[in-house]
């Protein structure tokens, strides 16, 4: 096998023209000069150089495999040398994936600050909802994703809503969702920074019969209230809470767009519980917000935290972005 110092040593000899000479240039003995070249013409099974008087110079083999070593040592020396900057936070790639929300409200300010400290480390973001960005990850479409899951609470395991009066089929489809969304919060494989606890909110009309509520509402208050809902995980997490206060919710409007839940709270449509981090990048304008309470009395949260595979947890660009989110979590 063709050794980089060997290679080296071969460009030192044809450029001085003598062992003695490329050992000065090498720093090194004239003897080891010998010995790596003897290896260097074992491993090719032919004579390199070609000894003329008190000189020498390279055989046929040996300028054929110089040219070849030109490029071979300018290619070793460039990445050497991106690897470093790398390594030392002078370049490298960080590809984040996250949810609507941490996009507009952590990752910001994370990406801004590691671009003050390292302008060489080039950060990119698309969107996408958990189980979705966990898929990416594992499939090495991203560096970092951002995601989010609720603890489990008395109602049992998470099931998405169902449309009020829907019939069994339907029911049976959304119990196949519910496994889905229950895979994409196996997190075992993965390295799990936690971010922070995001309350839940809810959002009652600030007109009669509801305005005016003060303090914290448990979920059984609002039983009787028709419900509008967000993407299927959050669906699932309202059902499992309102089971877990003794009621299914009746969901009459499904919506992801956080602006639209506002809109429909506002017009007396329903109620709704949103996370808090959803609401600062939201006019809450004709509603009113109070605390969430699950039926054992403890606020709701969900959890939201920045996703990683161990391998790349060590690289030095991830491992400060992982540091930047936490820090801009924890900044809250």
């Amino acid at each position: 096998m063709i050794e980089a110092r060997h290679l080296r040593v071969l460009r030192a000899v044809a450029r001085t023209g003598s062992f003695s000479a490329a050992a000065r240039e090498l720093g090194c003995t004239q003897p080891a000069i010998s010995q790596q070249m003897k290896a260097l013409e074992k491993s090719v099974d032919t004579p390199l150089v070609v000894r003329s008087g008190r000189g020498m110079q390279l055989s046929e083999a040996g300028r054929v495999l110089l040219k070849h070593a030109t490029g071979i040592l300018a290619g070793l020396s460039a990445a050497e040398e991106e690897v470093a900057a790398i390594a030392g936070l002078r370049a490298g790639r960080v590809r984040l994936v996250s949810f609507p929300t941490a996009s507009s409200t952590l990752v910001p300010p994370a990406v801004a600050r590691l671009r003050d400290g390292h302008p060489g480390v080039r950060v990119s973001l698309v969107e996408a909802e958990p189980p979705e960005s966990l898929a990416m990850l594992r499939g090495g479409e991203c560096e970092i994703a951002l995601a989010f899951r609720y603890p489990q609470s008395e109602g049992g395991s998470a099931l998405p809503a169902p449309a009020h009066g829907t019939p069994r089929e339907a029911r049976a489809e959304a119990n196949l969702e519910a496994q889905q969304l229950s895979a994409g919060t196996d997190w075992s494989d993965l390295v799990v920074t936690p971010l922070l606890d995001d309350p839940l909110v809810g959002l009652l009309p600030a007109a009669p019969p509801l305005a005016g509520r003060g303090g914290a509402v448990g979920l059984a208050e609002l039983a009787g209230e028709q419900w509008i809902a967000g993407c299927p995980q959050c669906r699932g997490h309202l059902v499992e809470l309102c089971a877990g206060a003794g009621f299914e919710p009746r969901i009459d409007f499904a919506t992801d767009d956080y602006p639209a839940v506002v809109g429909l709270v506002a017009a007396g449509l329903g109620v709704a519980v949103l996370p808090r981090l959803a609401l600062e990048s939201v006019r809450p304008d004709g509603v009113s917000t109070v605390p969430v309470r699950t039926a054992s009395g403890a606020p709701a949260v969900r959890q939201v935290v920045a996703l990683t595979l161990p391998d790349l947890a060590e690289v030095p660009a991830v491992a400060l972005m992982l540091e930047r989110l936490a820090g801009a979590a924890g900044a809250r």
